[in-house]
């Protein structure tokens, strides 16, 4: 029953790969890599560069701006409030 199961699973995910395109993009990257004359030293980098993806980013400093910018933004928000309440006194409303 179990096995049953796997198999639905894995058909199931199958026709979602192929219903959102993942594996006709798979395919052309494949077969990019397969036609390239001179075979690229780092593959991975060759199918992050196919997919449009730059090879030279560090995902951690990323994250680390985007939780400062978040906060940042928090911060800001904050302050806004405080002002727009600020005026709203001043206007005697």
């Amino acid at each position: 029953m179990s096995f049953q199961t796997t198999d639905s699973k894995k058909e199931e995910f199958r026709k979602y790969l192929e219903k959102s395109g993942v594996i006709d993009q798979l395919t052309r990257v494949l077969v990019g890599l397969y036609e390239e004359p001179e075979k690229p030293s780092n593959a991975i980098d060759f199918v992050k560069r196919y997919l449009g993806s730059p090879a030279d980013i560090d995902v951690e400093t990323l994250r680390s701006e985007y939780e400062a910018l978040k906060e940042r933004n928090s911060y800001l928000e904050r302050e806004v409030a405080e002002l727009k309440d600020e005026v709203t006194k001043l206007r005697g409303e």
